[in-house]
Order: structure tokens, then C-alpha cells, then sequence
């Protein structure tokens, strides 16, 4: 009969991801084969890396021990090989804090070493598992000091294959997760410079194939925790994407609203009547186009359509530009798709919207970012490619961008949010910057900008100051 693990489907699939994404097979169960520490070495000698859990009234606490469990007892193992943590078991939450230990085995216990301090022992006999001040503390719960558990279980973990760099990269993987959490709430709590619109519109544009569609989406499965393909996605040849669409993001199925939309539209192709109108863009910028209008790759949309907005307010316009590229085809894209882009960039500054770059497909984002997980490395790849995106737009660095969406499929990756995530911040304080530099005629009435001073603005005021001042001497 095969034996089955009590861990729930949705802590084990987390686990898997804090530990890298690797993959969990159950070597040996406390009921079901002999409680013991003889029968654990028995079960799980060998193995390679492994993670023990013991399920206690309180929590659930694990160690990940790197490489192979001993096959006798003693001291005989690496130094710092382990990682202890803790999980909240109600929330199904896992501690973000770990302590790196040297475990040590004997014939009825399992300990582990901080430097020369025992920091947590487990009696295998007895069921029971204590902790010393150090550990108790560095995770913030009083209860570990002496608990009976319930059960133990040894998984066999797949998926390690370089110990030096997989410290490196589950100690990475950990600070992601938490700054992850900062960005989301950054994000829920953001409102525009000086309330003047409740949420940013930022327009994607870009060649066919680019990743538009698959970043919004990206972006929605975040705040859902789920994967979902609200836009559908095209290839490198045709853009499936024939409407201009004004997408909203609500933080959870039942969720508000975010302060932020993401305006989605056509491809942009290098012959005539094959992509997006390049006469429509205006109409977008301004707040002229509806949501749901039907693309005319040969002719733009005119002030005699139905559902034209032919007096658009401010939260109507574009607030931000996103020239969306794949940082694999840079060095491809032809004169034509260049000029295109200078088109609207100038446009963009005409009515002086922020213009940021997004450059998608990035594979590898561990490689991406630095340790602290604030900015980009200094990979001669990523960089060579982002000088040359300056150089075609002249975009500040700071407003290039780089993702990795999510496309087929839905596996959560801390790394991969974080560059989602913090380009959709950047993306806010490029329009709040934008918004910032508005003219005040514009802003008037939509904020505290406008100081009524029986009845008059400070424009107005000024205008009335030089009349008054025109004819002194």
C-alpha cells in the first residue's frame, strides 16, 4: 500500500516553491513505518538532499538537510547543511526566517548545531522536539520550547544540484518572497500625485509577439494568485489582439479595483494594413478611443464613430507609454518599426506622457537581479541589450524595464513577480511624474492644486496681480 503524506496540496506546492521549485517524494511516515531514528537512516540513507517535517498542535516545523542523510550514528556531518524553519499551520503560512545549522545524529535523536549552541533537538522515542532561546526568538514563537508531535515525514528533495549555489539561491528566493509582499502592498496602497486621476492608464505598445497581453495577464494572476488569460495571446506573426482594450485588476476574485489600468492593443507591424493604424495612437493618447473598438489596420477611427469620446477628461488620456520589446530580438527590429516608435514617442511627449521601455522574455531572473533584489545586475547581456534600447528611444535606464511573464502555465516564482511587480511601480512614478508636470489649467479642479480665493484660482489671481501691476512706473 503506498503511503501518503498528510501535508496539504497547497503547503507542499509552496514549499516547492520556497525551496526552489523542486520535487517532493515521501521516503519514510512516523505511523506507518517504526518511530524511530534507526528506521529513518534505514529509509532515507542515501537519498540525496531531503527535507523533515514534524507536524506538532501549534505548527509545523521543518530542516532541509543538504546531501545524504548519514548511515550510522555521530557528528559526521557538513557544516551548516541545514535550514531550519517554521509554518504557521492555520494560515498555511511559512516563516520567512531560517537558521542555517549542522545537524547531528544519535541513536534516538536528531540535533541541530548553531556554532557550538544545540539551537533544537528532537527525541524520536519520545515524539518530542525542544528549542533554546535563539531559536524561539528568531522566529517569534513561544511555544517551541518543549511540544510533543504528532508525526514526522522525510521527503527525498529533487531538483538540488550545486549545494554552494543552492544556498545562494533558496536564501534568495526567501528575501524575494518578502519583498514581493512590500511590492504588493506598495501597489494596493498607491494613489496618483495629488489624487488627480483614481487610476493610471498605462498603454501597451509594441511589435506583434512582443509579450503586451502576456504582461496584463501576468499581472492579473498575481493579484490573483491564480493563472488566468483574460487577454488572449498571439504569435511572432499575427497579432491575435484586434481591439483596443481598457483592462482594470481587481487585488482577488472579490477584491476592489487597483489604481491602475492596462490598455491593451493591436500589434505593430513593419508593412502597411498588416498591424495597428499608426493614426490611431493619437486618438488612444488623447482619450479619444473607447474600450472594445474594433481595430481597421487601414483606416484610424474618426469623430464620427458611435462610441467616439470627443471630449475626453484626464482620466481618459494616457498617462504612460509602455514601448513593450523582446529583449531577444532587439538587434532585429527593422528601420520601419523604429520609426514607428519615434511617431508615437513623439507624440507621447506632445501631450506629455511618460514613455517608459518593458522588455519581456527575460529567462533567467535570478541572473537578472542583484542579491538585494532592488536593481538589476550588471550582466554584460542585459546590459549590452538595454544600451541599445536607449539608444533607439533615449529612455532614462532607470525607465528600462525587465520581465519574464507568465505564459502557459502557473508556478509561482518570488523572482519573476518582483520584475513584474516593480516595473509596474516604476510604470506609476514615470505618470506621477508625468501628472506632477501637467499644466495647471489642466489639473484645475481635479486636486489641491486650485486655491479658491473667493472664487478665484491662483491663475486667475496672477492674471489679476499683472493687471493691477501694469502701470506702475
Amino acid at each position: 500500500m503506498a503511503v501518503t503524506t498528510i501535508l496539504s496540496w497547497d503547503l507542499e506546492e509552496r514549499l516547492q516553491i520556497l525551496l526552489g521549485n523542486v520535487s517532493l517524494r515521501l521516503l519514510y511516515k512516523s505511523d506507518v513505518h517504526q518511530p524511530a531514528m534507526k528506521k529513518i537512516l534505514e529509509k532515507c540513507a542515501h537519498q540525496g538532499s531531503t527535507l523533515t517535517i514534524f507536524y506538532t498542535e501549534y505548527c509545523i516545523w521543518g530542516a532541509l538537510k543538504l546531501g545524504h542523510y548519514p548511515d550510522n550514528y555521530g557528528n559526521n556531518q557538513e557544516p551548516n547543511s541545514s535550514f531550519i524553519f517554521l509554518i504557521d499551520s492555520p494560515r498555511v503560512k511559512i516563516s520567512h526566517d531560517f537558521l542555517i545549522g549542522t545537524p547531528k545524529v544519535t541513536k534516538d535523536s536528531l540535533n541541530f548545531h548553531f556554532s557550538d549552541v544545540e539551537i533544537l533537538s528532537v527525541n524520536t522515542d519520545k515524539k518530542t522536539c525542544s528549542s533554546c532561546d535563539l531559536l524561539s526568538k528568531k522566529f517569534g514563537i513561544s511555544h517551541l520550547y518543549y511540544a510533543y508531535y504528532d508525526v514526522c515525514e522525510v521527503f527525498q528533495v529533487e531538483g538540488i544540484k550545486d549545494d554552494v549555489r543552492y544556498i545562494s539561491k533558496i536564501t534568495k528566493i526567501r528575501r524575494a518572497t518578502q519583498h514581493r509582499e512590500r511590492l504588493l502592498k506598495n501597489l494596493r496602497d498607491y494613489k496618483s500625485y495629488e489624487n488627480l486621476v483614481s487610476e493610471v492608464r498605462i498603454l501597451l505598445l509594441g511589435p506583434v509577439g512582443s509579450g503586451k497581453s502576456s504582461f496584463f495577464n501576468s499581472v492579473k494572476s498575481i493579484f490573483q494568485g491564480h493563472m488566468t488569460r483574460q487577454a488572449q495571446v498571439g504569435s511572432d506573426i499575427t497579432s491575435i489582439t484586434k481591439q483596443y482594450r481598457i483592462y482594470s485588476v481587481r487585488d482577488g476574485k472579490e477584491g476592489k479595483s487597483l489604481p491602475f489600468t492596462l490598455c491593451d492593443t493591436m500589434g505593430l507591424a513593419d508593412k502597411e494594413g498588416e498591424g495597428m493604424c499608426m493614426d490611431d495612437i493619437a486618438h488612444i493618447l488623447k482619450g479619444n478611443m473607447p474600450d472594445r473598438y474594433q481595430f481597421n489596420p487601414d483606416k484610424p477611427i474618426t469623430p464620427k464613430h458611435l462610441n467616439y469620446i470627443s471630449t475626453p477628461e484626464l482620466k481618459d488620456r494616457i498617462q504612460c507609454v509602455a514601448f513593450v520589446l523582446d529583449i531577444n530580438s532587439i538587434h532585429r527590429l527593422s528601420s520601419k518599426m523604429v520609426e514607428n516608435f519615434k511617431q508615437i514617442q513623439k507624440e507621447a511627449l506632445h501631450w506629455g506622457i511618460a514613455l517608459v521601455a518593458l522588455l519581456t522574455k527575460v529567462y533567467d531572473c535570478s541572473e537578472v537581479l542583484q542579491d538585494d533584489l532592488l536593481n538589476m545586475n550588471t550582466s554584460v547581456t542585459s546590459q549590452r541589450q538595454i544600451k541599445e534600447v536607449q539608444k533607439i528611444l533615449n529612455i532614462p535606464i532607470f525607465n528600462i524595464l525587465l520581465v519574464e511573464n507568465y505564459y502557459s502555465t502557473w508556478k509561482e516564482d518570488p523572482l519573476k513577480d518582483i520584475l513584474i511587480l516593480s516595473a509596474l511601480r516604476q510604470m506609476l512614478r514615470a505618470a506621477d511624474d508625468a501628472l506632477e508636470d501637467l499644466p495647471l489649467e489642466e489639473t484645475e479642479g481635479k486636486s489641491g492644486r486650485q486655491c479658491n480665493a473667493g472664487g478665484k484660482t491662483w491663475k486667475s489671481i496672477f492674471h489679476s496681480f499683472l493687471d493691477e501691476t501694469a502701470y506702475i512706473d
